[in-house]
């Protein structure tokens, strides 16, 4: 059994300017851009975790809440808070600063899974994470309930066009 690690230990935090190539015809970011931003930090978090390489699982839910407008400041936040025997479920929360206003807004929360692997590509065991604080207790406390839900989802039909 590997040794827990605080989860604290996987915080990233990225720091982008949303440029006008980023966004689409109303000014504001592509939504796959920032589901690719996602991806990446998940991926970062999951390998200072794992140390070790990892791959995207699934994404089990990504909630946009509000646009973030070209001049403006994306930052994206994310941790490790929850894992498995190879997997971890990293919490990313994405946030926009308007400098002109000085407004901050959450636009964007997800979850997404990733694996741990080894070089040819065989899953890998994961330390164990634990909480410090409230908010990281929280994450942690309700992980059981979003890791019921995916196996839930994994016995649902797969395709359902012909």
């Amino acid at each position: 059994m590997l040794e827990a690690i605080p989860m604290s230990n996987s915080r990233t935090v990225q720091t982008r300017l949303v440029a006008p190539p980023d966004t689409n015809y109303m000014n504001t970011i592509f939504g796959g851009k920032v589901l690719a931003y996602i991806d990446e930090i998940a991926a970062i978090i999951s390998m200072k975790h794992s140390k070790m390489e990892t791959v995207t699982a699934s994404f089990d839910s990504v909630d946009f809440f509000s646009p973030i407008r070209a001049g403006e400041i994306m930052e994206l936040e994310g941790i490790v808070s929850a894992t498995g025997r190879t997997s971890m479920e990293i919490y990313i929360r994405v946030s926009s600063l308007n400098i002109q206003t000085k407004e901050r807004k959450l636009t964007t929360e997800s979850f997404v899974t990733m694996v741990a692997i080894d070089a040819n590509g065989k899953p890998q065991a994961v330390p164990p994470v634990f909480p410090e604080s409230e908010e990281e207790k929280r994450l942690f406390e309700s992980g059981p309930l979003r890791r019921a839900h995916r196996k839930e989802k994994r016995n649902m039909p797969h395709s359902f066009f012909l």
